[in-house]
């Protein structure tokens, strides 16, 4: 790793290629009091990338958050943060490290601006709507968009498929995070049919996931599915399994 790291979170990122370690300390321990120097730059983890390659720094926060601090994944990508050195009791001053009640939004690199034309956006289930119901072994049918192949279209390219990569759609549950554990932290790569082009509508596709097959795999409850145009994904929806 770039740096040492004790009491950090890991979060598995809605592409299923990366993890976010963030929060947590550079020495000490676990325990009120007990670390000194907080680790304040996140860590992208990329486990599919050669040796020496696998870990990138992003911009740090000005926020130390060391004991107890927390992270959870959003529907839209981003990372929800919190937490600080939480102390015995609440105290927010004449502490080294007072307490911080804040949140930040750590944004990950796919989120940049550069790559809004790649990232695509599921149209139905609606995002914005109740979570759609689906069963085990059932086929969920996601039809999606992405601007760059439709630009590409209206431009006379072949085919239209500019700007769409390798498609796959996992599926995340909503963890729960304390103590530098993600509680029930579960990302499922689902199993995809061929993409298809919706005729007529340039740069819109549909693809059919496979929801998990048993409890064992997915217990039931609600879950983030979201469609990855390579290593971009979109904003998740709700997807409820039982």
């Amino acid at each position: 790793m770039p740096s040492p790291r004790v009491m950090g979170d890991m979060i598995l990122l809605p592409n299923g290629a990366e993890v976010a370690i963030i929060n947590g300390a550079a020495d000490g321990t676990a325990g009120w009091e007990a670390a000194s120097t907080p680790n304040y730059a996140p860590v992208i983890y990329r486990p599919d990338h050669s040796p020496g390659d696998r870990f990138e720094e992003q911009a740090a926060t000005a926020v130390p958050r060391l004991y107890h601090s927390s992270v959870v994944l959003l529907r839209d990508g981003r990372l929800l943060v919190g937490g600080s050195n939480p102390h015995i009791y609440y105290n927010f001053s004449d502490v080294r490290f007072p307490t911080e009640l804040s949140l930040e939004a750590f944004s990950p690199e796919y989120l940049d601006p550069s790559n809004d034309m790649l990232r695509p956006r599921i149209l139905n289930p609606s995002p914005t709507g109740a979570a759609a119901s689906v069963t085990y072994g059932a086929k969920l049918a996601l039809k999606f968009s992405v601007p760059a192949s439709a630009r590409r279209r209206r431009r006379g390219g072949a085919g239209g498929g500019g700007g769409l990569g390798v498609v796959s759609v996992t599926m995340v549950a909503p963890s729960f995070t304390t103590h530098s554990f993600a509680m029930n932290q579960r990302l499922l790569v689902l199993e995809v049919a061929k993409t298809a082009a919706v005729r007529g509508l340039a740069g819109t596709y549909y693809v059919s996931a496979t929801m998990p097959a048993t409890a064992v795999l997915a217990p039931p409850g609600y879950y983030m599915v979201f469609v990855v145009n390579g290593h971009i994904p979109s904003e998740g929806i709700w997807v409820h399994i039982q």
